[in-house]
């Protein structure tokens, strides 16, 4: 797997890592320093710059203050669950949602199988079983997807265009969140559980 940091963090992944949340806040940046670029109006950006970066930062915040002393940094969950912030603030950046059909779809389903993949990777720490842990992360999915779907319409959806069809558009994004979500649980829950008091060598 390549060179490894002295924590045993495999440098590839590490360095992938960071380049994910470099660019997101990079983007991020642009956005809210360009407000009046065609791509970034209406999308609530000063919401999301703010609520991007806390994002980014609650896996190692909360592995820093409840489990650096017995389980090693989790670097793949880490770039699984930054990715579709990534990918969000790229499709806007591209203007991706405003010319390809069904960008919006696409990402629905692709970044809720992300994130729920990584919920999928951190529950094999548990003791629990199999559908124990699909059950769980499919629970993080649906109410992600869910609390996504409120955060849009409370930040720009009852004053942009989209407010005629978004009834429509919040059951179609649920539901292929939901199918995301889905896939990743039961395809992590298909991995073999890991020992709660690992330690920093033996996931790599």
């Amino acid at each position: 797997m390549g060179a490894s940091t002295r924590s045993g963090i495999p440098r590839g992944a590490l360095a992938a890592d960071i380049a994910v949340k470099a660019a997101t806040v990079v983007l991020l940046a642009w956005a809210v320093l360009s407000p009046d670029l065609p791509q970034f109006q209406g999308k609530a950006f000063t919401g999301r710059a703010v609520a991007y970066p806390v994002a980014l930062l609650a896996l190692p915040v909360l592995w820093w203050l409840l489990a650096r002393r017995r389980l090693p940094f989790p670097i793949w969950p880490d770039i699984l669950i930054g990715l579709p912030f990534l990918v969000d603030v790229v499709g806007n950046a591209l203007n991706l949602y405003d010319t390809v059909d069904r960008w919006d779809d696409l990402n629905h389903l692709v970044n809720w199988g992300l994130h729920t993949a990584a919920i999928g990777l951190l529950l094999r720490y548990g003791g629990w079983g199999f559908w124990t842990r699909v059950v769980l992360a499919f629970a993080w999915a649906v109410t992600t997807a869910v609390l996504w779907e409120f955060a849009e319409f409370v930040t720009f959806v009852p004053n942009s265009p989209e407010a005629a069809t978004a009834y429509r558009d919040t059951l179609g994004d649920l539901a292929l969140g939901m199918v995301g979500g889905l896939a990743a649980a039961v395809l992590t829950a298909r991995l073999d559980r890991l020992p709660s008091g690992a330690t920093r060598d033996a996931a790599h």
